[in-house]
C-alpha cells in the first residue's frame, strides 16, 4: 500500500461511496467532507471542519461537476502537499489547477457505473507536476473499484467516456429491447425480464473470463443458417448495429468535448 497518510474524499454518493468501502478494506485512514443527508458516519459537514493539521496524500474529488467551482477552491490549501484526484466529469486538468493553484498536481479520472460494485473499469490520465509516486498512488486508490487505464492525451478521455462511461446504458438498452421482444413474442412479463437480464449479465461474465476476442465468441455461438445466424443478419446489416453504434459513440464523444468546454 502506497504511502501511510490520510485520503481526503470530498463527496460521498454511489461513486465516492464505492471507493471508500475499497479503501477501509485496504486499511486506509479516510476522512470524508459530505454535507448530504446520505453521509457516512464521521463525515464532516464542511471542509471549514478539518483539522488544521490534516495532510492527507490525496484530495479525491468525487462531487457533482457543476459544483467544482465552489468547491475546489476550499482545498487549494493543500496544493503544496498532496495530489489531487478527480473523478468529476467533463472538468479539465487546467480548469481544474486553475482553481486549486497553478502548480497543483492533478489527476482526473474517467470511472463507469459498474465501479459502484467494483467491477468499474476507470482510465486515468496525469496532468503536469504529477511525479510518479502521486501516480502510482492514484493507480492504487483507483483499483479499489475496478480495473484502471492510463492515457498520455486528456483529449482521448472524451472517447472513454462515449465508450465506458456512457457504455452501461448501452448494454442496460439492450437488455430492455430484448425484453420488450420477448414480451411481444408472447413471453411472461418475469420470464422475459428473467431471460433478458440474465443473458445479458451472463454473456458479460463469459466475455470477462475468456481470452477471446468479443468477435471471436459471436462467431463461437452462429451456427451457419441458425437462428443466431438469422438474427445477426438484421443487426449487422448495412444502417443497422455496426453504423448506429458507432454514430451513438461518436455523438457520446462530441458531447463529451462541448460539456468540458
Amino acid at each position: 500500500m502506497s504511502g501511510v497518510g490520510p485520503i481526503l474524499l470530498v463527496g460521498c454518493g454511489k461513486m465516492g461511496g464505492a471507493l471508500r468501502s475499497g479503501w477501509l478494506e485496504a486499511g486506509r485512514v479516510v476522512v470524508v467532507v459530505e454535507p448530504g443527508a446520505n453521509a457516512p458516519e464521521g463525515a464532516l459537514p464542511s471542509p471549514d471542519a478539518l483539522p488544521p493539521d490534516l495532510a492527507p496524500l490525496a484530495v479525491v474529488f468525487a462531487v457533482k461537476p457543476q459544483e467544482a467551482d465552489r468547491v475546489l477552491p476550499l482545498y487549494a490549501r493543500f496544493a503544496e502537499s498532496s495530489v489531487f484526484l478527480s473523478i468529476m466529469a467533463g472538468r479539465t486538468i487546467a480548469g481544474m489547477r486553475g482553481l486549486l493553484g497553478g502548480r497543483a498536481a492533478v489527476v482526473r479520472a474517467m470511472p463507469n457505473l459498474p465501479a459502484s460494485i467494483r467491477r468499474g473499469v476507470t482510465v486515468a490520465c496525469a496532468g503536469p507536476s504529477v511525479t510518479e509516486a502521486e501516480r502510482g498512488l492514484c493507480d492504487e486508490l483507483l483499483k479499489a473499484i475496478g480495473t484502471v487505464g492510463w492515457i498520455e492525451d486528456e483529449e482521448l478521455l472524451d472517447a472513454v467516456t462515449a465508450v465506458s462511461g456512457s457504455g452501461p446504458a448501452y448494454v442496460f438498452l439492450l437488455a430492455e429491447l430484448m425484453e420488450a421482444a420477448g414480451r411481444a413474442l408472447g413471453l411472461a412479463p418475469d420470464l422475459a425480464r428473467t431471460l433478458a437480464r440474465e443473458t445479458v449479465a451472463g454473456s458479460g461474465a463469459l466475455l470477462a473470463s475468456s481470452e477471446q476476442d468479443a468477435a471471436d465468441l459471436r462467431r463461437a455461438v452462429t451456427s451457419p443458417g441458425g437462428t443466431t445466424a438469422a438474427a445477426l443478419s438484421v443487426l449487422m446489416a448495412e444502417g443497422a448495429w455496426p453504423k448506429s453504434v458507432a454514430e451513438a459513440i461518436a455523438a457520446a464523444a462530441a458531447r463529451s468535448r462541448e460539456l468540458a468546454g
